[in-house]
């Protein structure tokens, strides 16, 4: 089993100041994502990353004390835009409209890089990063219980684990499609969606 790195150690040595600092390190976290999706775990290390940047390998660890740091940069990278499309789900007008919402967000978020979110997805849960994690569950916990309380999905009140389950079905056929490289990302969000939907209308009260 895989010894976890001390979460310092996934620290950012600082953060960048200037637009010339703040190009370098969106350099180095794209050349990590496109090693990853063109040569797995095998090719990355901070030296590829460095060439592929277009940096020196100083320049690097100027800012990344690791190469789990800048997996866990580029993690939170790719996590703020899918944090981004679920803050901007509308949960109001319809609660079902929004839960269709959130499952295209889902499935879009895995069809965007396939292979990087594969990867990453893998490296969630060998590195220390519980808070980061936290803090997306809780975003779309909150997304899913906003869209159960609305009115046209609130005839009906929903046991309180009803949003973790939902959350659940998504997760689990969403990566399990992702591992298996599943490329119809249509197809995908209809069986998601046949899922959630299908659960709600069995949930007794």
């Amino acid at each position: 089993m895989a010894t976890r790195p001390p979460a310092s150690t996934l620290d950012p040595r600082k953060t960048p100041g200037q637009k010339r600092s703040a190009a370098t390190v969106a350099a180095v976290l794209e050349a990590a994502a496109r090693i990853l999706e063109t040569e797995g775990f095998e090719g990355y290390t901070t030296n590829a990353v460095a060439r592929r940047a277009g940096v020196s390998i100083g320049s690097l660890y100027q800012y990344f004390p690791s190469k789990d740091a800048i997996t866990k940069a580029l993690m939170l990278r790719e996590t703020t835009t899918l944090l981004e499309d679920v803050a901007a789900i509308d949960t109001e007008t319809s609660g079902r409209a929004g839960l269709q919402r959130l499952i295209e967000v889902a499935v879009a978020y895995q069809f965007r890089r396939p292979a990087l979110a594969r990867l990453l997805d893998v490296e969630e849960r060998r590195l220390p990063v519980g808070q980061e994690a936290q803090r997306v569950g809780e975003l779309l916990t909150r997304t899913v219980q906003r869209c159960l309380d609305a009115p046209d999905m609130a005839i009906t009140p929903c046991p309180p684990f009803v949003a973790d389950d939902l959350l659940a079905i998504m997760k689990g056929i969403v990566d399990a499609a992702g591992e298996r490289r599943e490329g119809d990302d249509a197809t995908l969000v209809a069986r998601v969606s046949r899922a959630v939907f299908g659960y709600l209308e069995h949930t007794p009260a």
